[in-house]
Formats: C-alpha cells, structure tokens, sequence
C-alpha cells in the first residue's frame, strides 16, 4: 500500500495537467484546492482560471472547491468560475471529500483531486480514496504556519520521488475507468 501522504502524481502547475485525457479515461469530477494551487494565496480568480473552469464544463467535468477557508473567501472565487463550493472543510479529514464527491454527483473512482499541500490535500483526498494530483505553489509568500509546513512536505517529496524513480506513479498503465 502506498503512503497516503504520497501524491498520485507530483506536477508543476494545475495549467500543466491534460484534463482532455484524463475525461478520455473516465473521470469525471475533479475538486479542487484555491490558494497556490489556482491563484496565489488570497488572490480573485484571473483569467486563466476562469478559462479553465469554463473549458472543465465544456469537457463535461463537475468542478467544487473544496477549501478550509471562511465563505466569503471561496464564494468570492465561485463567483468567478462557476463551480460549487465547501468551506471551511476540515481537510485532510476524509468526510469534506466524500461530501464534495455526493454534491457532484461522482465517486472516488472517477474523482480527481488538485492541491498543492501533502499534509491537508493530498492526505484527506487519499483517505477518502480519490486520485490526487500534487502541484508545485503558484506563489512562495504564504502564511507562516504553511511556510513551516513546506519544510517537512520537502522530507515527504524527497521519499516520494525516490519512490517514483523505483515504482512509478501507478497510473501510467492503470488509468481508472469509471462511468
């Protein structure tokens, strides 16, 4: 069994990800984190992310944001983009993502997580069995308690990518087919 702190897989930015190939392989919804993982921490939605959620609808994904933010945070930000919404979550507990998964309709095997923290995103997303996909923060200047966080996120990617270099992600060859 794989860590649950370990990423499906480990990219650069959420505009690096080939959502078009993954709807080919089945999923169907996708949730995402806000801060440093579509805009920088606290910023309004900007273009590019206004294109991409309206390009996700017109691929047919169900979009949420799921974030530990207050409301008016994330409902500034759905204003933008049009997907649902939970605040103040709860990440990394498990039951924010099985919620987002029920109010979208979909399930963990054709469910996509986007974040960009291991020890909130991608460990809850993971507990709740959901594919999770880690991007690099869009922007350094964080909150202190993130910034301390980063340093140990730093020892987990380190064994990550060590793991990657041995066994590979895993979806290469065995992308999920769900309905």
């Amino acid at each position: 069994m794989r860590n649950f702190l370990y990423p499906g897989e480990y990219l650069d930015s959420t505009y690096a990800i080939d959502f078009d190939k993954l709807y080919q392989q089945g999923y169907r919804g996708i949730i995402f984190d806000i801060d440093n993982t579509l805009v920088p921490h606290g910023a309004p939605a900007d273009e590019r992310a206004i294109l991409l959620f309206s390009h996700l609808k017109e691929l047919g994904y169900s979009c949420l944001l799921l974030s530990n933010n207050k409301e008016p945070r994330v409902k500034m930000f759905h204003d933008s983009v049009g997907a649902d919404y939970i605040y103040k979550a709860g990440k990394p507990k498990p039951s924010g993502y099985r919620r987002a998964m029920e109010k979208m309709g979909t399930h963990a095997g054709n469910t996509l997580f986007v974040g960009d923290q291991i020890f909130t995103d991608v460990a809850g997303a993971n507990l709740a069995g959901i594919r999770t996909i880690l991007v690099k923060p869009i922007h350094p200047k964080e909150e202190i308690q993130i910034v301390l966080k980063r340093y140990l996120e730093a020892i987990v990617l380190f064994f990550y990518k060590r793991h990657i270099r041995r066994h590979g992600t895993g979806y290469e060859s065995s992308a999920k087919q769900a309905g």
